[in-house]
């Protein structure tokens, strides 16, 4: 009898060792948490940049921290960054190859600190600040970058630690927005994207040249000194027309930041209707590649971008 009750407990130890060793050898980690904060092996992600699945990653509702061990590593240096206008969204900054960065509710702009780590820095992949540069509509002044726990050397925008997310696929998607109510694409500045929903006129904070107008997709829009508003006078046409596109009407009840009166539609002399703000037509340049491009202002000592009031600006960019 006592030979078997020995037997019996034996083969309990054994069972107890097998199911240990299948949830894992760490005595503080749950089952299915990574032991470490290393990303998935290449190949086995969906993303532009391999991280790997997150179904394991245990960051997508946005906790902070997930484990203790080596840092996850961060995803490729950004480059030249850009902003692309997102449905619903307005501008949001995204790397070179297009691809969204998000902003942490968790972290701390001033001083700038990141309260991403492990399964979270897995799922949200921080950008590393080296070499990252500021596109026009960019501050350069607003670049920074943080010393994270981990060791990496994390790009900040207006403060804010940047981080990519693994469930972003391709250049424009903008997955990550709203996740666990804590994640949100990075406007130019480091605010959240989205905090005003774009119209089909808006108000851009340009760094050089302060607020001024866009159309619906964050096109600068412009005035031209030749065109007068009273009366009537469009001076704009056949090959100047090849580069400055008349700005499509916009219905006044979908305005961001601007008074409606200041917003009319006008018929040109070949029957387009055309945007018209404080009753001066308005174009957009085809040299201007995203928001906050401002290519135009200058152009000839006749061509200027509007501001929220409806005056010219006047102001010269720098370069």
């Amino acid at each position: 009898m006592i030979t078997r009750r020995r037997a019996g407990l034996a083969a309990a130890a054994v069972a107890t060792l097998a199911l240990t060793a299948a949830c894992g050898s760490s005595g503080n980690q749950s089952a299915g948490t990574p032991t470490t904060d290393t990303v998935q092996p290449a190949g086995q992600g969906t993303s532009d940049y391999d991280y790997g699945s997150s179904g394991s990653g245990g960051g997508d509702g946005g906790q902070a921290g997930g484990g203790e061990g080596k840092g996850a590593k961060a995803g490729p240096a950004a480059g030249k960054l850009a902003l692309s206008q997102a449905p619903e969204l307005g501008p949001v900054v995204t790397d070179a190859k297009g691809m969204t960065l998000y902003r942490f509710d968790k972290d701390v702009p001033d001083p700038a600190k990141s309260n991403c780590s492990g399964a979270c820095a897995t799922t949200w992949p921080p950008v590393p600040a080296n070499g990252a540069t500021a596109p026009a509509g960019i501050a350069k002044s607003d670049l920074g970058s943080v010393t994270r726990a981990d060791g990496v050397k994390q790009l900040t925008i207006g403060g804010w630690p940047a981080y990519r997310y693994i469930k972003d696929t391709k250049a424009g998607d903008t997955n990550g927005h709203g996740v666990g109510g804590t994640w949100n694409a990075l406007a130019a500045d480091g605010k959240k994207a989205g905090a005003q929903k774009p119209g089909d006129v808006s108000v851009f904070n340009q760094p050089e040249l302060g607020e001024l107008l866009v159309d619906g997709q964050g096109r600068t829009l412009y005035r031209f000194n030749k065109d007068s508003a009273w009366p009537m006078k469009f001076a704009c046409n056949d090959a100047c027309l090849d580069t400055w596109k008349p700005a499509k009407p916009a219905d006044r009840s979908q305005l961001t930041g601007i008074p409606e009166k200041l917003i009319t539609t006008v018929t040109r002399p070949d029957g387009i209707r055309q945007l018209a703000v404080d009753c001066w037509p308005v174009y957009w340049f085809t040299g201007d590649k995203q928001p906050g491009d401002i290519n135009g202002q200058g152009k000839d000592g006749l061509w200027f971008a509007v501001s929220k009031d409806g005056k010219k600006i006047t102001a010269t960019p720098e370069g």
